[in-house]
Parts: structure tokens; C-alpha cells; sequence
């Protein structure tokens, strides 16, 4: 009987029986509980895959990135179905990413706390029995006909849209769906969750990343943020643009350059909105302007700094970055590396000294921190202020406390800044705001500094780690959230990266990585930067 060889991840090679399905190599393995994905030769191949050839495996799990998705994929199909086995005739709606979890909305039925007890339970009887997720390759027009018949007529376009003629579903139990993301194969190891209700008929599925070490973190309801999507949600439902189908439609119909200027609009008034309420509280005088990375800081500082000067303020831009303590004296991280991302990293005694000074009416040379010799120096320009100056000051760690300990809380005035598109790829499926900031970076960081594809997904996610660890934590202090994303950004994004993603080589380690981002694109319809105004917030990444 032909053979093939398996080399696993230690190098341990082992032989098995050609065409042995790849879910009895992994049951087989002391490990497999850990096991949420394989890599085939640095490929995701689903696990009821014959394997034909001498091959290496490596293996994914909640730690991985894509391991990650792949558990909260499952999830999601998890949490449907039992919605679905115990209440047939509603409809479960992912709405969007919030921190630690995913907003769900549940139609056709007025939710109690006891039905929540009861899904949670169906759900881990769906895990104890070990309910398969088996993909499926399904033709294009019966994944069509299969939507439509279920009155899913948004997640129908979608398929049409898609250029492939056989698109994959899954299954678990008796219910198909897809979710833009491998999944795995046993539902037995994606038993770490939990469920808060919220208003509404609204529950958050809570559930373990690397980042909160593989345990289920404890929810925290950030109310601004929550207010804030649903805002941007409403008016999309007035623009009649829901979801993608819709949003392609403005493309296809030659009306696409009405709506950019329209979001553009939008967004101008929330920073008004800002400004106004900056200019209505005149003890304020330090606006502290956070957010992720790649959310936009700089252009919104910019832009409302042109709105306060309508209301006859003067402002002084700061970077906290620009404080940076030089090279040397950088704190280090848990691996032995330079921690780029703690408040150790900057220098928060000259910080606060300047802000003092500056407060107290006195001329301060503001320093600039050179990145390439990794040293500050004093500028030669002094700046000062009067009584109609504001100091607009945007960074990481602005809504930290401890950044301006020595300022008073009553002069502060917290901003953080959101890019979240409450755009809705379909019922089940959004655009992540995490990608979103990631798919911005990867043009940005290519354009301005050459970056590869490779090195700005590796490095993706330390800078992760530092959100969850100096951002988030203090969303709310803020004052005020500002969303800094457009609905029709992504396919003017696709356009400049498609290119960078397809350099990605299967030899990369992450190669699937740049796939997945690929394939969360394929629904978009391309549209032109030319309609993008020269000071909108995309100018930032794609120049």
C-alpha cells in the first residue's frame, strides 16, 4: 500500500496511509485539543482534505492571527445555529466588532435573559457532541438559488458579484453559511465564550485572543462607542446603502462620486460638532486627540484646527511622539525587545514641564524627535500662548492620565478616534475595523517608507498588543468618539493594495494572511481615488 510522510512542526517525521484524511493525523495527536487550523505545505487546508503527498504540517491555534479568526468564525456559526434550533423564524445579525467581543442583533423575537441561558446552553451541546463544520464547494448559481430562498437577497448579490463560478460554503448540522474565513473542522475545542445581554434585543459574544492570554476576558460596555456606530449606521439607511450590494449599486450606477461627497460632508460636521463643543467649554485649553494606529490622527487634528480658527482660536499641533526618550533609554518589552508602545517609551517629565510652561504663558521650543538617528532635539522655533490659543496634542497614549499628570483634568479635553464602518458586507459579515486600519497601513507604510506586505503584517501585531494594553483601556475617559472611516473607503483601498497583497509569496509565513485580506476584497467593487477630495482623512494613506 503507497505511503506518504508527514513532517510536523518539531521536524518529527511519520508515515501514514495515502490519502489519509488530514483530521485523522490531527486526532491522533496529543495536542489536538490546541488545534484549530493546519497549514499543508504553509497552505489552510480544510481537514476533511485527503492528503496524496509527502507534505509538512503546521498548525494554527487561538494565538495564531489566523487561528484567531478562524475560532471566532466558528463561533459565529455556533451561536446561529443554536439561535436557530431553539427559535426557527428569527434572524441573527453580526453587526460589528466592539472591544473583546461582537455586537449581535436578534429579530423576530423580544429577548430575555433566560433565552440567553438557553442559547449558551444549546451552544455548548453543539461543542459536547462535536458537531462537524464541513466545507463545502458549492456552483455559483445554487449558492445563489439557496439565498434567495432563505430571503437572504443581500448575501445572493454578493455571490453574483463574486467572479468565481464555485464559491465555498459550510455546514454545521443542517444550516449552511460562510463567514470570509477558513474554519475549523471540530467544534469541540471552540468552548471558550460567554454572552451579555444588552438593550435591544442585543447581545455581545465575548471570546479569547492571544492578547488576553487564551481566556475569555471580562466585558466592558463602552456606551460612546456603541451610540457612535449606530449613528453611522442610521445614516446609511437613509442613504439606502445597508450593506455592500448597495454600496455597489452607487458604483455601478454612476453615482458613487454624490456619495463620497456626502460621507465627506458627514464627517465634516462630526468635527464641527467637535470644535463646537471645544469652543462652548472655555476652560478647556489641552485637547488630547487618540486613537489606534492608522485611525487618521493627523488629518483630523488638521482639520479641526481649521474649525477652531472659525471660532477665533489659535492652536499649537504637538505630537506625543516627538517625545520620545531617545534609543538608549528605551524600556524593553517581555521578548528582550525595544517597547515602542508603553508611556515608559516617552519622556513624560519634559512632556508635562512643556505643557506647564506653555499653560502658564511661557515660550517653549517644542522638541522633534529625529527617527532615523532615534534622538529629540529642541526645535528653534518657540511657541507660546495667549488666551485664545488651544494646544492640539495627538498620540497613542492620549487619554492616559498618567501621560499629563501634572495638567488638571479641567483644562482637558479627551478625543479618541474610531474608524469602524457600519457598512454591513451582509447580515452575517462586516467590515473589520482591525483589517480596515491594517489594509490602510500596508498602503501607507509601502508608500512612505517602502515598506514590504510581510514586515508590516509582522509587525501588526506588537502594535496590536500596545492598543489592547495603552488604548483601550481608557476609551472611557474620552469625551467625545469620533468615527474616522468612510463606508466607501474599501474599494478605493483596493485598488492600491490588491497589488502589494498578490507580492505576498506562499513562502511567506504570511502568505494566508495576505489571502484572507484578498478574499475580504473580492466582493468590493473597485472605485477611483479621483473622487476623493485632497484634505479627506484616505489622503493620509494612499497620498
Amino acid at each position: 500500500m503507497q505511503s506518504i510522510e508527514i513532517t510536523f512542526p518539531n521536524n518529527e517525521k511519520k508515515t501514514f496511509p495515502y490519502g489519509i484524511p488530514l483530521y485523522e493525523i490531527i486526532d491522533n495527536l496529543e495536542n489536538k485539543e490546541e488545534i484549530i487550523g493546519v497549514k499543508v505545505n504553509n497552505e489552510i487546508i480544510p481537514m476533511q482534505e485527503k492528503i496524496t503527498k509527502n507534505s509538512r504540517l503546521s498548525f494554527l491555534d487561538i494565538f495564531d492571527p489566523y487561528g484567531y479568526r478562524m475560532y471566532q468564525g466558528a463561533l459565529k456559526f455556533i451561536f446561529e445555529v443554536a439561535v436557530k434550533e431553539l427559535f426557527p423564524n428569527i434572524e441573527v445579525y453580526y453587526l460589528h466588532s466592539v472591544p473583546k467581543g461582537l455586537m449581535i442583533e436578534i429579530k423576530g423575537l423580544s429577548l430575555k435573559n433566560e433565552d440567553l441561558n438557553r442559547i449558551k446552553e444549546e451552544m455548548f451541546k453543539i461543542i459536547h457532541n462535536d458537531e462537524k463544520i464541513i466545507k463545502y464547494p458549492v456552483l455559483k448559481k445554487e449558492a445563489i438559488s439557496y439565498y434567495i430562498n432563505h430571503h437572504q437577497y443581500e448575501k445572493a448579490q454578493n455571490i453574483h458579484n463574486n467572479t468565481n463560478e464555485i464559491v465555498s460554503m459550510y455546514k454545521l448540522k443542517n444550516y449552511y453559511n460562510y463567514f470570509y474565513t477558513d474554519m475549523p473542522y471540530h467544534t469541540y475545542n471552540i468552548n471558550k465564550f460567554d454572552l451579555k445581554f444588552l438593550k435591544n434585543n442585543r447581545i455581545v459574544l465575548v471570546y479569547p485572543s492571544s492578547r488576553t492570554k487564551g481566556f475569555v476576558p471580562d466585558y466592558v460596555h463602552y456606551e460612546n462607542i456603541v451610540d457612535t456606530f449606530f449613528e453611522g449606521q442610521n445614516w446609511l439607511k437613509t442613504m439606502h446603502t445597508s450593506y455592500l450590494p448597495d454600496l455597489n449599486l452607487e458604483v455601478s450606477n454612476g453615482k458613487i462620486k454624490e456619495f463620497i461627497e456626502a460621507s465627506e460632508l458627514i464627517f465634516n460636521e462630526s468635527i464641527a460638532h467637535v470644535a463646537k463643543e471645544i469652543a462652548n467649554a472655555k476652560e478647556k485649553k489641552v485637547i488630547l486627540i487618540s486613537g489606534p494606529s492608522s485611525t487618521g490622527k493627523t488629518t483630523t487634528m488638521k482639520r479641526l484646527a481649521s474649525y477652531l480658527k472659525a471660532y477665533g482660536y489659535n492652536t499649537i499641533p504637538i505630537s506625543i511622539d516627538d517625545y520620545y526618550k531617545d534609543e538608549e533609554q528605551r524600556p524593553m518589552d517581555e521578548f528582550g525587545k525595544k517597547d515602542y508602545e508603553s508611556l515608559d517609551a516617552i519622556d513624560t517629565e519634559m512632556f508635562n514641564q512643556d505643557l506647564t510652561m506653555l499653560l502658564e504663558g511661557k515660550s517653549v521650543c517644542l522638541p522633534v524627535y529625529d527617527f532615523i538617528s532615534k534622538k529629540k532635539s529642541r526645535s528653534t522655533n518657540p511657541v507660546q500662548m495667549d488666551k485664545n490659543t488651544l494646544l492640539l496634542i495627538e498620540g497613542l497614549h492620549g487619554l492616559n492620565n498618567a501621560l499629563t499628570s501634572s495638567i488638571s483634568d479641567e483644562v482637558k479635553f479627551k478625543i479618541y478616534l474610531s474608524p469602524f464602518i457600519p457598512l454591513g458586507i451582509d447580515r452575517h459579515n462586516y467590515v473589520s475595523t482591525v483589517d480596515l486600519r491594517l489594509l490602510r497601513r500596508i498602503i501607507r507604510d509601502n508608500r512612505t517608507r517602502g515598506t514590504d506586505v510581510s514586515e508590516t503584517i509582522e509587525l501588526w501585531q506588537s502594535v496590536r498588543e500596545g492598543e489592547e494594553k495603552y488604548i483601550f483601556p481608557f476609551i472611557n475617559q474620552a469625551d467625545i468618539i469620533v468615527n474616522t472611516a468612510y463606508a466607501f473607503e474599501v474599494g478605493v483601498l483596493k485598488v492600491f493594495v490588491e497589488p502589494l497583497l498578490y507580492s505576498v509569496l506562499n513562502t511567506s509565513p504570511y502568505y494566508e494572511e495576505a489571502r484572507r485580506l484578498l478574499d475580504s476584497l473580492r466582493n468590493f467593487y473597485p472605485i477611483s481615488s479621483e473622487y476623493v477630495s485632497k484634505d479627506s482623512i484616505l489622503r493620509e494613506f494612499i497620498g
